[in-house]
């Protein structure tokens, strides 16, 4: 499989993440500020969600224009990464409807953290697949001698 499929594989699901979040956003019960106010707490963790989602698949994106190949260990981190955001809508979707409580938040730092994970093992499998002198290798610099451990 070529690199493109991942991408445009991978676009995909963001793009539904994204509108699931957005979907999922209930409509102020009212027409004052009073009943907008009460939608704040889950605009804020909208915002801070397609804020996150952004950055990861900004940085994915680059990522891949650096990759030169791909293989089995490189489409499953990727899955991993992508299972951990698809699970953004769902812990904004709970924050919603229990509350700015422990945890539900709790559960949405655990499920951004783990996206992370997965960036990272994504990361890690690509300059395993394409050495240590590929293109996102030479643009980790510095930091090339974390993933080889």
């Amino acid at each position: 499989m070529g690199k493109g499929r991942l991408e445009a594989f991978t676009d995909g699901v963001v793009a539904i993440i994204i509108t699931i979040m957005v979907l999922e956003m209930k409509v102020p019960h009212g027409t004052d500020f009073a009943a907008l106010a009460e939608s704040a707490p889950v605009f804020s963790a909208y915002v801070l969600s397609y804020v996150n989602v952004g950055i990861f698949w900004n940085n994915h994106h680059h990522m891949m224009h650096a990759t030169g190949h791909i293989d089995g260990r490189v489409l499953w981190a990727n899955l991993f990464l992508l299972f951990w955001l698809s699970l953004i809508p769902f812990v904004i979707r709970w924050i919603d409807e229990a509350g700015l409580v422990a945890l539900p938040v709790a559960a949405y730092g655990i499920v951004l953290f783990m996206a992370g994970v997965g960036y990272s093992l994504l990361q890690r499998a690509i300059v395993a697949r394409n050495g240590r002198s590929s293109a996102l290798a030479v643009a980790l610099g510095s930091e090339i001698k974390n993933l080889s451990t």
